[in-house]
C-alpha cells in the first residue's frame, strides 16, 4: 500500500514549499521536527494481541473441510497471504519455489530451496504442525526439480491422482511446471477454500481490524489538525505516515488536492494545498497482518456549496450502504443502494461519476474477496468485512469520496469508525 502511493507521489517531491514545523518534539527516525498534535500521539502497539498457533490450526482443519465439500485432494499455497494465514509463515517471493502442502487428510509437507532449509525450519516450527524433529521440510538443490518434490509428496500422501487446488496468487511457472510433473494429478483453484476461509473473520481478527482503522482514524486526525496552507502533497503523506509511526504502526496514506481529487487512485502530478480546495486522504495500516483503509475528503478554511452539496449526497450514499448491508443480501444490493442515491441525486447514470464498485473484502489484504458490486451474486453473512467507499467525481473540478471499514454483524453492520460528519470539520469537534 505505502509503496503504491509513494509511487504516486513522487512527482511532487521536486515542488512546492518547504514549511516550517514546531520544534517542540522531533521524530524519533530523525531530527526533523514533528508538529505538536502528532508528538502527542501515544502508541497503542499494547492492543494488538497476535493470532495464535491454535488459531491458525483451526483455520487449517476449516480448510480441510472446505476441501471435502469442494472435492479436492490438497491445497498447495506459494508465498503470499494466504501461506501466512494458515501457518504464520512469511516468505519472500521469488524465482524458486517455496510451498506449503495441505492435504484434506494428513499432515501438510513443505517444499524448499536447500540453501534456505535453516530458513524454512525456522519459518514452518510456527506453524501448527511444526516445530516436530520430524517435521515434513523437502529441500531441493539448484540443479533438482521443486516439482518433483511436490510430486513425491502428493504420491506419499497417496494423492498424486488428486484433485489438487493451487493458491490464485502463485506464479503461473510454478503451476505449469506442476502440471508437467505431476501429470496424474488435476489441478485447480483453490479459492474455495482459501477465500472460504479467510471471507469470514474471527472476534481476533475483528478486533485487530478495528485497531488499525483505530489507528489510521487518529493518524488521519492528527495530521489534520497539523495541515496548513502551503504544504505539498509530499509534506502531508510524510506526516501521515510520522502519526502512524507514533502510534506504533507502519502505515501511511496517498494525498490528492484539488482537481485532482477527481482522480480516484490519484495523480503524480505535483499539487499544493492551498485554502478552499478540495484535500482527499486514502490509506492505512497494518496491525499484526490486517489492514485498514480509510479515506477522508475535506477543505482547510470555506468550502463550496457544490462541494457541500456532493459531500452530503456521498455521506448519505454510504450511510445507504450501511443500511443494507446484511446477512442474506446479495454483495451487488449493497452497492447498488448506494448507487441509486448518487444517480437519483442527479450524477448518475451507472458508472459516469460514481466510477468504482462500491467496496471489497477486507483482512490481510487492503483487497480480498468478496466484492461489492454490481452483479456478484454472493450472499453476505455475519462477520464478513468490508470497505465501504462511496465517491463522486467531477473530472476538472474535484472529487468526494468516503471510507470507512465495515463488519457484518447477524442483525446489519457497523462501521468501525464513525461517519465524516463534514468537509470543514471531518473530525468533529477538535
Amino acid at each position: 500500500m505505502v509503496s503504491r502511493r509513494r509511487f504516486l507521489q513522487t512527482g511532487s517531491l521536486a515542488a512546492g514549499v518547504s514549511v516550517a514545523w514546531p520544534t517542540l518534539a522531533r521524530a524519533a527516525e530523525g531530527d526533523k521536527p514533528l508538529p505538536p498534535v502528532i508528538a502527542a500521539l501515544r502508541t497503542l502497539r499494547g492492543e494488538a494481541k497476535p493470532i495464535t498457533v491454535e488459531e491458525r490450526a483451526g483455520r487449517q482443519e476449516r480448510a480441510r473441510r472446505l476441501m471435502r465439500e469442494n472435492n479436492l485432494s490438497a491445497i498447495l499455497l506459494a508465498p503470499g497471504t494466504s501461506l501466512t494465514y494458515f501457518t504464520g509463515i512469511r516468505w519472500e517471493g521469488g524465482e524458486r519455489l517455496f510451498a506449503m502442502v495441505l492435504p484434506a487428510k494428513g499432515e501438510a509437507f513443505y517444499v524448499s530451496p536447500a540453501f534456505e532449509e535453516g530458513r524454512a525450519r525456522e519459518q514452518t516450527a510456527q506453524a501448527p504442525d511444526g516445530g516436530k524433529p520430524d517435521s515434513d521440510v523437502r529441500i531441493w538443490q539448484e540443479d533438482e526439480s521443486p516439482y518433483a518434490r511436490v510430486a513425491q509428496g502428493l504420491s506419499d500422501r497417496g494423492i498424486a491422482s488428486g484433485m489438487i487446488g493451487i493458491d490464485e496468487t502463485a506464479k503461473f511457472v510454478f503451476s505449469d511446471n506442476l502440471r508437467k510433473v505431476a501429470a496424474s494429478a488435476t489441478f485447480t483453484s483453490a479459492t474455495p477454500v482459501t477465500a472460504g476461509c479467510r471471507r469470514i473473520k474471527s472476534r481476533q481478527e475483528i478486533d485487530l481490524m478495528r485497531l488499525a482503522s483505530k489507528v489510521t482514524l487518529a493518524a488521519y486526525e492528527a495530521t489534520y489538525r497539523s495541515m496548513k496552507v502551503g504544504m505539498t502533497q509530499r509534506d502531508v503523506a510524510d506526516l501521515l505516515e510520522a502519526a502512524h509511526r507514533k502510534l506504533g504502526f507502519e502505515g501511511g496514506a496517498d494525498v490528492q488536492v484539488g482537481e485532482f481529487s477527481a482522480f480516484p487512485h490519484g495523480s503524480v502530478k505535483p499539487q499544493g494545498i492551498r485554502e478552499g480546495t478540495i484535500v482527499m486522504i486514502d490509506g492505512g495500516c497494518s496491525v499484526e497482518g490486517y489492514a485498514s483503509d480509510i479515506t477522508r475528503t475535506f477543505v482547510l478554511g470555506k468550502a463550496s456549496d457544490k462541494m457541500k452539496q456532493v459531500f452530503d449526497i456521498v455521506h448519505r450514499a454510504q450511510s445507504a450502504a450501511l443500511a443494507a448491508a446484511k446477512p442474506e443480501v446479495e454483495a451487488g444490493s449493497v452497492d447498488a443502494a448506494a448507487r441509486k442515491v448518487i444517480t437519483d441525486a442527479g450524477y448518475g447514470p451507472d458508472y459516469k461519476y460514481f466510477t468504482h464498485r462500491l467496496g471489497h473484502g477486507m483482512g490481510m489484504d487492503g483487497h480480498e474477496w468478496p466484492y461489492l458490486v454490481r452483479g456478484n451474486s454472493t450472499q453476505l453473512q455475519p462477520e464478513m468485512t468490508f470497505s465501504d467507499e462511496p465517491g463522486i467525481y467531477i473530472r476538472g473540478e474535484f472529487g468526494i469520496r468516503l471510507e470507512d471499514d465495515m463488519h457484518i454483524t447477524e442483525s446489519g453492520a457497523e462501521l468501525f469508525t464513525p461517519q465524516s460528519p463534514s468537509l470543514e470539520n471531518p473530525f468533529g469537534k477538535a
